[in-house]
């Protein structure tokens, strides 16, 4: 717009930010869109940003009168900007294959961890601390069995009893599970 544009409406001192913004974003916003093409998106990113700029300089701004018209300096230049950034950088569409549109189905692995919870529940707690302290913290035979006050022969004989435990309790589910998903088509044998 020309020098000679639009009479801005705040020219008031001491306008606060606030009232600022409720009386001119409908103009405001009016430009950006002009100046993003009509695009809905990229005027709100704009003014958002000239807003966030003129908040941080408000008392300056107000100060100097004609605010409105400095803001409107700042999404021209905003917007001047962001078309050399995209010349320098243009966006460029993510190239998706065929194969992965969707979103990758973890409702298997959920399954799965929520049957071991529920067969290391079902286990002794003693079988329970070993197995975890042996497998999900890493610990060695004699490091878990430090931490259990017991000797590493209990260790060994808890973690093999408590192994079987959980193959059975676990191993009746899964059993049901992939007879369901043969008997559906779902499991390929190759």
């Amino acid at each position: 717009m020309s020098e000679a544009g639009p009479p801005d409406i705040l020219d008031s001192e001491e306008v606060s930010f606030e009232e600022f913004v409720a009386a001119s974003s409908g103009r405001l916003f009016t430009l950006a869109r002009l100046l993003t093409g009509g695009h809905r998106a990229e005027a709100e990113d704009l003014l958002q940003g000239a807003f966030e700029r003129a908040y941080r300089r408000w008392g300056r701004i107000s100060r100097r009168g004609e605010p409105e018209r400095y803001v409107r300096q700042m999404l021209v230049n905003a917007s001047v900007d962001r078309w050399r950034r995209l010349r320098r950088h243009p966006e460029t569409e993510l190239a998706v294959s065929g194969a992965d549109l969707g979103i990758a189905d973890d409702t298997a692995a959920v399954a799965d961890r929520d049957l071991l919870l529920r067969g290391l529940a079902a286990l002794a707690p003693r079988q329970r601390a070993v197995l975890v302290l042996r497998y999900f913290e890493d610990l060695s035979e004699a490091q878990t069995a430090a931490m259990l006050s017991c000797s590493v022969g209990t260790v060994k004989s808890q973690a093999a009893h408590g192994l079987a435990r959980l193959r059975e309790i676990t191993g009746e589910a899964a059993g049901r599970d992939a007879s369901a998903m043969t008997r559906e088509g779902t499991v390929r044998h190759d």
